[in-house]
Parts: C-alpha cells; sequence; structure tokens
C-alpha cells in the first residue's frame, strides 16, 4: 500500500504543480516511519467523532422522551448521554495527551536528523547560507514539519470521515436538510482555491524574512562588543526596527488573506445555520419532523459546516508545511560527505602508530565556486617528526591549503594522499581521513563549559593527567594551575573568562591531547608572545611522538624552529627553505 502511494506521487511530481508533489514526496517519505503513531491517533480522533456522531442520536430521542412525557425511558438515556459525553471528554484528554508525547518525540528525531544532514554536508555548500538561516531552518521549520506530519494527515482523515459520516446521517433522515446544509460548500472551495497561491507565496517571504532577522539577532548578539566599540547601537537599533516592520507587513499580508477567507466562510456558514433553523422550525409545524430530529439536525448542520471549515483550514497549514519542507529540503539536495572508510583509516591509523604519517598534494589545483582560483599545479610534502611552515600574504590560501587537507574543501584535479614510512598503503584525502588530523583554527575556538569538557570533546576518556601533560606542552599549564578548580575552571562562551593568549594555549593543547598523527596549526600562535610562542613549539619539536605538524605563520621567528618552508604565491606552493 505504502509503494503504491510513493508511486501515485512519483507520477504526479511530473506533471503540472511537481513541485508541490515533490513536496509531498519528501514529506511521505517522512512520514511513513511514524505510521503506527498516525494511526493511533487517527483512531482516538475517530472514536471521538463515532462518540459525538452518538451524542446526536440520543440528544434527538432525549427531547423526544422529554416531549412525549415517556418519564420512565428519560433516567436511562439521560445517563446514557452523561456516559457519552464523559467518555468524551477522556478521549480528548487521552489524544491531547498522547499527541503531545508524540509530537515532541517526532520533532525531536527530525531535529537530530536535520542536525546531522547539516552536519555531514558539504561545507562549501553549506556556507552559501547564513547561520541564522541554517538555524531558523532546523528549528521552525523542523518543527513545521512534524507537526504537519502528526497532525495533518490523521486530522484530514478524522474530518473527511466525520465530514461524510454526519452528512449520510443527515441525508438519511431528511434528504433537503442535507441539501440546505451543503449550500456553503462552493462558496469555501472556490474561497480558499482563490487564495491559495497568494497564500503560498506570503508565506514563503514571511519565512524568508523570519530567518533573516534570527540571523540578523544572531550576528548582533555575537559581535556586541564591536558593535559597542564602534557606537553603533542606534544603526543596529534602527536596521532591527526596519526589518521588524517590514516582517509586520508581510505576516499582516497572509493575516488579511486568512481572515477574508475565514470571513467568508463564516457569513456562509451564518446563512446556512438561520436557513436551517427556519427550515427545521417549517418541518416540525408541518408535523413532518419531531422537536428530537429538528434539535438532532441543526447539532449536526452545525456540526457539517465546522468540520467543513476544519477541513479548508488544512489548506493554510498545508501551504506551511509545503514551504518548510522545501526549505528543509534545499539542505538535503545539497552534496553529503561521505564517511564509508572510517574502519579502513582506523586500521591505517593503527598500523602507523608508533612511525607516523607522511602526507603527499601532487598537481593540485583548486577555484571557489565563484570561479576564483586559489592554486594551479601546486605541490605539498610533511613527514613525521617536522614541523613544515606555510607563509605567504593574506588571502593567498594558507587557511584554504589546510581545509584541503581537511577535506572540507574539494581539488579540483591533482591527488592528495596520505601514506606509511614504508610507502607500502596509500590512502586519499576524503572526509573519513579527518580522524588523522587535530587542527586549531584562526581565532577563538573554546566552548562554553569547563577546560576539562573542553578538553575531553576530542578524548573522551582522558584522564586528568592525560590534560594536564597536554596542557604543560601547550605552554597552558601555568595559567590553568592558578584557578581555584584548576582543569575544572569554567569558561564562558567562546571562551569567555581567558585571553586570547590563553584560548590559543587551551585550543593547541586540546589538539595534543588528541595524539593525532598530523597537527594543523592555523596561525594558532598570533596572539603568543614570541618567547611563548618558541617554548610551546619547541615543547612540539621535542616529542617523541611520531607527529607530522604544519603551521601557517606571518612570523619570521616561527621559521628558524621549522624543517621546511612553503611559500605560497602566485596560486603556487613552493619550498623555499629545507634544513640540511
Amino acid at each position: 500500500m505504502k509503494q503504491r502511494i510513493y508511486r501515485w506521487l512519483q507520477k504526479l511530481s511530473k506533471k503540472k504543480n511537481g513541485h508541490l508533489i515533490d513536496e509531498m514526496l519528501w514529506i511521505y517519505q517522512y512520514a511513513k516511519r511514524y505510521w503506527k503513531q498516525m494511526i493511533f491517533y487517527t483512531a482516538l480522533g475517530l472514536v471521538g467523532t463515532a462518540v459525538s456522531l452518538l451524542s446526536s442520536l440520543v440528544s434527538r430521542d432525549m427531547v423526544d422522551i422529554i416531549t412525549g412525557h415517556q418519564t420512565g425511558l428519560l433516567v436511562r438515556t439521560f445517563a446514557f448521554f452523561i456516559g457519552l459525553n464523559v467518555s468524551n471528554i477522556f478521549l480528548s484528554q487521552a489524544s491531547t495527551y498522547f499527541s503531545n508525547k508524540i509530537n515532541i518525540s517526532v520533532d525531536n528525531a527530525i531535529k537530530a536528523d536535520v542536525f546531522d544532514k547539516m552536519l555531514i554536508t558539504d561545507l562549501e555548500s553549506l556556507q552559501k547560507y547564513h547561520t541564522g538561516d541554517l538555524l531558523t531552518r532546523w528549528s521552525n521549520d523542523a518543527s513545521t514539519i512534524s507537526n504537519g506530519i502528526l497532525s495533518w494527515i490523521p486530522n484530514l482523515i478524522i474530518y473527511t470521515v466525520r465530514f461524510i459520516s454526519t452528512f449520510i446521517m443527515v441525508f438519511y433522515h431528511d434528504p433537503w436538510f442535507a441539501l440546505i446544509a451543503m449550500v456553503g460548500m462552493p462558496v469555501s472551495i472556490l474561497t480558499t482555491r482563490h487564495m491559495l497561491h497568494s497564500m503560498r507565496k506570503t508565506n514563503k517571504s514571511v519565512a524568508a524574512m523570519n530567518a533573516k532577522m534570527t540571523g540578523f539577532n544572531q550576528e548582533t548578539f555575537s559581535n556586541i562588543q564591536t558593535i559597542k566599540a564602534f557606537d553603533m547601537i542606534r544603526l543596529y537599533s534602527r536596521q532591527l526596527r526596519s526589518m521588524q516592520k517590514e516582517y509586520l507587513g508581510m505576516r499582516m499580508t497572509f493575516q488579511r488573506l486568512s481572515l477574508t477567507a475565514s470571513a467568508i466562510m463564516s457569513l456562509a456558514g451564518l446563512a446556512i445555520s438561520y436557513s436551517c433553523y427556519a427550515f427545521g422550525i417549517y418541518r416540525v409545524w408541518s408535523g413532518a419532523i419531531t422537536y428530537g430530529t429538528m434539535t438532532m439536525f441543526l447539532s449536526l448542520s452545525g456540526s457539517l459546516t465546522s468540520t467543513l471549515n476544519q477541513l479548508i483550514s488544512l489548506i493554510p497549514t498545508a501551504v506551511g508545511i509545503s514551504v518548510a519542507a522545501r526549505r528543509l529540503m534545499d539542505i538535503w539536495d545539497m552534496p553529503k560527505e561521505s564517511f564509508s572508510s572510517a574502519a579502513l583509516v582506523d586500521e591505517f591509523q593503527e598500523k602507523n602508530r608508533n612511525t607516523g604519517i607522511h602526507m603527499q598534494l601532487s598537481d593540485l589545483s583548486y577555484s571557489y565556486h565563484s570561479g576564483t582560483q586559489v592554486f594551479s599545479h601546486t605541490d605539498f610534502e610533511a613527514h613525521p617528526h617536522e614541523i613544515v611552515a606555510l607563509v605567504g600574504p593574506s588571502g593567498e590560501g594558507k587557511t584554504t591549503l589546510l581545509r584541503i587537507m581537511l577535506s572540507l574543501l574539494r581539488p579540483q584535479s591533482g591527488t592528495a594522499y596520505v601514506y606509511d614510512s614504508a610507502d607500502e598503503q596509500k590512502l586519499r584525502l576524503v572526509p573519513s581521513t579527518r580522524r588523522l588530523f587535530a587542527y586549531v583554527p584562526q581565532g577563538n575556538t573554546m566552548f562554553s563549559g569547563t577546560i576539562a569538557e573542553n578538553m575531553r570533546g576530542v578524548k573522551e576518556d582522558a584522564t586528568d593527567e592525560e590534560i594536564i601533560d597536554a596542557l604543560k606542552m601547550a605552554c597552558a599549564w601555568e595559567f590553568v594551575k592558578k584557578f581555584p578548580e584548576q582543569i575544572n575552571h569554567p569558561l564562558g562562551e567562546r571562551g569567555k573568562g581567558c585571553s586570547e593568549g590563553q584560548a590559543q594555549r587551551l585550543a593547541i593543547a586540546r589538539a595534543l591531547l588528541k595524539k593525532s598523527p598530523i597537527l594543523l596549526l592555523d596561525e594558532a600562535t598570533s596572539a603568543l608572545d614570541t618567547e611563548t610562542e618558541a617554548a610551546l613549539l619547541h615543547n612540539i619539536a621535542r616529542d617523541d611522538y611520531p607527529r607530522t605538524c604544519i603551521v601557517t605563520t606571518h612570523r619570521t621567528s616561527v621559521l628558524d624552529i621549522c624543517d621546511r618552508v612553503y611559500e605560497i604565491h602566485d596560486k603556487r606552493c613552493e619550498p623555499v627553505n629545507e634544513r640540511p
């Protein structure tokens, strides 16, 4: 059954409204994971519908008993009526409880899945999006999908069954009454169809603006020190209010569309209700029906109208779900990294733990997606127990070369691989080979939490002694030991509570603790004084561990410690100095 639905949706996606069907197909692929929960939720709703219809019949009988003075049946019927209503209350509460539980579970699962998808998405493709936009897609759009998966499809089934069963019951007792109750249906459908396209377009604009505002706020709070230092508070305050005003206009446009549709449907419903009242009174006066039947008709006609409106109200929800699905599909469709060779890399690392790992880049060329060429036919090599420096003007590609080594960026041509000392086994640099590297990028890369928690982020089972040894090698223990809690000293966001130089030494200690065969230091000592920098690099050079160390730097003092120096210029990487 599920496969037939999937194939049917695939056929529709090739026809008119292909984008909408593609989104439905994507949602279906996700929804089928939770079919048991959806069936359970739907079953509760259908039972509630059956109880409501039965209550209408019992209500009819009770009115007829009262008007017919059949007191013998009154108590029993009234007790049954109360029982049905109490059952309906419990069903409603159970439905709310389980729907909340399932909704949170599904929401967590989808967000975790989206989170994982974003983490393994190709870096260069992902960087096209603002961080705030990604955060909005992860949070708001994922929640919209989870709510839709749980409630939209089951509610569509529940409301449809309720509408059809109510109509059949009314039609069975009096076809004319059923026809009057259905007069407003064409009005509601035409109104909704006319506004559907506008609502979808407006919803997309609202989602985009919401993402823009989230990004603006995130960026503002991250750079609040710079904003204060340059006295840009009023500028940012104006920009926020300008975006809020634009956002308000979009939301009000969407609200006007919804309210217009709601008002038209409400007026149509009101006209139908009054018509049903008038027709019911006439039928009772003419003796065609009893008072109880009229009461049931009025109740069911109101149920017909409200259920139809509930069905139509699912359309704006569907628009929101489809827009959210499209925004998440943009992430899904981006190229993903493969970690299929992880086991092979682990075996390779273990085999060469005592001898170290060599790295070779040959005839490598790389250009950004924008078309800007960074490297052309470049060669580079580094070996265990070496410190190799990369120098060159800013913007020439030093950091880019390190990202290629980490397989965060993929060269268009050439080869990049690691190999063992015997040159018997070579591994092409892929995402899985990142576990062979420890990386210290530019800037403050510490996380909130204790120093020990930051350290154990790269080695969960590290002992306190191992952490302290790494801190000593990075020349960080001299200030850490002065903290009252020492390695359990808490750090704020982005290492708040430490100076830039201290944060750099902690980041280097974290990289050393990982004991990776290859260490990449990207301007990682720029905030240190020359004496501390020299001591740190000498510690790394004297370490017995067969580490291959690559540093990017602007400081000439570092070069005296390095075994070889490569200069990046004119899209090439060439050796300029080699220690004899």
